[in-house]
């Protein structure tokens, strides 16, 4: 049985939940010719962007350095919130200590310590969406063009 649909004002709160609780995230990102490659990683939210980290030469951090681009999904298939975001792009030794360390905190992995060179790609949401079922798709934007509609 499909469960009654969420205000937005609802789903803006699970989203925030989500947010604030999981760990992990998927990051797909694109090759300049167009080759999707998605993959999980870990992040963390400062409050208006996201962190995540991988090493510089993997598919991942190619793309993210080359298109800027990205798109983001959390939570299972039956409860998406799905985030489009403009990249920056900043070498591991760039972010304050403070921050780094409390992504290290947050998800149990420092991306400063392996030999593997990293980079932090910080994500600015310009647009947001989340939904459950077929019955909430119709309001599933939450943020466009960086505004947030809730």
């Amino acid at each position: 049985m499909t469960a009654a649909p969420r205000s937005r004002a609802q789903r803006r709160r699970d989203t925030e939940h989500r947010l604030t609780q999981d760990i992990d995230l998927w990051v797909a990102s694109a090759s300049e010719d167009g080759a999707p490659y998605p993959v999980p990683l870990p992040f963390d939210r400062d409050g208006e962007a996201l962190l995540v980290a991988t090493p510089a030469d993997s598919p991942t951090g190619r793309n993210l350095a080359a298109t800027r681009a990205v798109r983001l999904g959390l939570g299972p298939t039956r409860d998406v919130f799905m985030i489009e975001g403009e990249v920056e792009v900043l070498e591991i030794d760039a972010l304050p200590q403070e921050r780094g360390d409390r992504f290290a905190a947050r998800t149990g992995f420092d991306p400063r310590t392996p030999a593997t060179p990293y980079r932090w790609f910080r994500i600015s949401p310009r647009r947001m969406q989340a939904w459950r079922e077929v019955n909430e798709m119709s309001d599933r934007e939450l943020m466009r063009d960086g505004r947030r509609l809730v």
